[in-house]
């Protein structure tokens, strides 16, 4: 009997660890005779070999394949499993319950029809239970199975299963969670997993499998306005020039009038390709092929939509953020964003809220920790294309990733754009950078000094910009100390506080090299996060990071202010190099080594290679 392509279930299992996920997973395939005899075999030798206190089958085992998940008997990568019912197709994920691998569980949830939370009938509700319930509502998941696990340890009591279901109930409506059921089972013993139990009378409704079976995948889904993300550029001949991309939602039709956003050039729908044949249309979910009438530059990242149907363009958005990175996240700080296939660079600008997952209550924060759910404000370097999570699930859900390590930290919806970004426009104005640049017979550049307190920046910056002004070089010195008596005097020193003091002075030497100056900065600007986003911000060359690395001992005894001595007392709190770190620039333009060095030498060799 062949079933549909159409009629694959995608679930994932989630909840607090130890809640019995893996467990349930290898009852079901277990159950459903989908085990060849060798692997069963195997399975009974291993569970023997892993100490299963009696149990002929230690069902986990056919799940937690990773060597480490044994040893620590948790499951911490996501699992997929596949099986089948006369019925229907299923791909399982089994996710991780320890809060350590939440970014995990975020991944299989953003792909799943269905989710199977389970509870530990001895235990309760969680706040990793509660976690899990509401990433699968930020994720867009509505097809919801509570499954009150271990029901045999609580000797399949009623009332202590009703308590339960009713706690979760309660929050589940808090929430939003519109379709819920919840069933209680054993994984152990195979209780309401296929069948239903003959040792729980008192629950009339369906087994695991039989509501799996039951859910409905055929729902008319909602057109919507059309929306094509473009993925890549296809030209396997001059004459042809394809853009692919998948369906987001809405309709298009051959000979559509179409509009390429953000540029919002004009055209109109040539050709339509789908499953290598030329159709006349096309619909949400199909991965399709358009060409158009006329010549556009179309790139990887474009929307294109129906020109009276437009969507949404901003740089400002009032978002929901999972936090899922140990290193905690900062307002300021510069990260990149990625959604369909736009990416962008961004910021948290302010943290409105972090949500209490055990309430629901809202509570202020400075920063962002592995495992919160937020509401913040992000800002991005430029306009993207998108549409509300609640509107369009693919157009509104995005990534944040670290510009350093490339590893994904965040995961987030969009719920509006910010007003004032849609009324906020760039200024064109006369005089250019260019114009100043022939005006003052010199280029602009931001030489950017970082080191640690004591390794020379303000003494090498000084005697730079003398020796430049009697060059006849237009420059100005931004210096840390200075910059504090006025600009950034509401800032302290915690990593907050100097991000935002970068930050600042990052766009503040912007301004300055467009206004045709030589900036000088000469500040500690300790993360490398930071000095990053600041070279983000220059045209290429314009930008030079040089280094004075010195031994802390040379720093420690130079002193010039008494920091050292200080912080040491513990008088001064965040002192980079003894309670705050100092990330070293991996490939500065320059690296002068300060104790060895003169200031002479260095200043002239910065002038010889720069300014011949």
């Amino acid at each position: 009997m062949s079933i549909s392509q159409n009629n694959i279930l995608k679930f994932i299992t989630c909840g607090s660890v130890d809640d019995g996920k893996s467990t349930l997973i290898g009852r079901l395939l277990y159950d459903s005779q989908l085990i060849a005899d060798d692997q069963l075999n195997k399975l009974r030798n291993d569970s023997i070999k892993e100490g299963t206190q009696g149990k002929e089958i230690d069902f986990a085992l056919l799940v937690d394949g990773l060597s480490a998940e044994r040893e620590q008997g948790i499951t911490i990568d996501v699992a997929h499993r596949y099986f089948n019912t006369k019925k229907r197709k299923f791909i399982v994920l089994d996710t991780p319950g320890h809060e350590q691998y939440t970014r995990n569980m975020a991944t299989g949830a953003s792909s799943a029809n269905a989710a199977i939370i389970l509870i530990d009938a001895s235990k309760g509700v969680l706040p990793q239970t509660k976690r899990h319930s509401y990433l699968c509502l930020m994720m867009g998941i509505k097809e919801i199975i509570v499954a009150i696990n271990k029901i045999d340890q609580i000797n399949y009591n009623e009332g202590k299963f009703k308590t339960i279901e009713a706690e979760y109930s309660l929050f589940a409506k808090k929430i939003g969670f519109k379709k819920i059921k919840i069933i209680p089972v054993s994984a152990l013993h195979g209780d309401n997993i296929i069948k239903k139990s003959k040792k729980m009378k008192w629950y009339s409704g369906s087994s695991i499998l039989s509501h799996l079976e039951k859910i409905n995948l055929k729902e008319p889904k909602k057109l919507g306005k059309f929306r094509l993300p473009i993925q890549f550029v296809s030209r396997p001949n001059s004459n042809f020039r394809g853009f692919q991309g998948t369906v987001s939602s809405g309709q298009i039709k051959k000979g559509d009038k179409v509009l390429i956003q953000p540029s919002n050039t004009k055209s109109s729908i040539k050709e339509i390709i789908y499953s290598a044949n030329y159709v006349k249309s096309a619909s949400i979910g199909q991965a399709i092929t358009v060409s158009l009438k006329d010549e556009i530059d179309i790139s990887r990242g474009n929307v294109i939509t129906k020109c009276d149907e437009p969507s949404e363009i901003s740089n400002q958005f009032l978002v929901n953020l999972i936090w899922m990175d140990e290193n905690e996240g900062h307002t300021g700080r510069s990260y990149f964003l990625k959604m369909n296939n736009q990416t962008v660079g961004a910021q948290i600008t302010s943290i409105k809220s972090i949500i209490n997952i055990n309430d629901l209550s809202e509570k202020s924060a400075k920063l962002l920790k592995l495992n919160d759910i937020a509401k913040v404000n992000i800002n991005l370097d430029r306009n993207i294309v998108f549409e509300t999570f609640q509107d369009n699930p693919s157009m509104g859900s995005f990534i944040l990733i670290d510009r350093y390590t490339n590893k994904t930290i965040a995961a987030g919806t969009i719920n509006f754009a910010l007003r004032r970004s849609q009324n906020i426009f760039e200024q064109k104005l006369s005089i250019t950078k260019n114009l100043r640049h022939e005006m003052n017979q010199h280029e602009s550049k931001v030489y950017w000094f970082t080191g640690i307190s004591g390794s020379g920046k303000s003494t090498i910056a000084n005697l730079l910009e003398k020796k430049l002004y009697d060059k006849g070089i237009r420059t100005y010195i931004l210096d840390g100390d200075n910059i504090r008596h006025g600009l950034n005097k509401d800032l302290g020193f915690t990593n907050q506080d100097r991000i935002e003091n970068i930050r600042r002075i990052s766009e503040v030497a912007k301004l300055m090299v467009d206004a045709g100056l030589v900036v000088i900065t000469s500040f500690i600007s300790p993360f490398k996060s930071e000095r990053d986003y600041a070279r983000s911000l220059f045209d290429e060359n314009e930008f030079v990071e040089i280094f004075l690395d010195v031994p802390f001992s040379v720093a420690e005894k130079r002193d010039p202010k008494g920091l050292y001595k200080k912080a040491k007392q513990g008088k001064i709190k965040n002192f980079t190099g003894i309670d705050s770190s100092y990330e070293k620039p991996i490939s500065p333009e320059y690296k002068f080594e300060t104790d060895k060095l003169s200031v002479n030498k260095i200043v002239n060799q910065i002038l010889d290679d720069e300014f011949k």
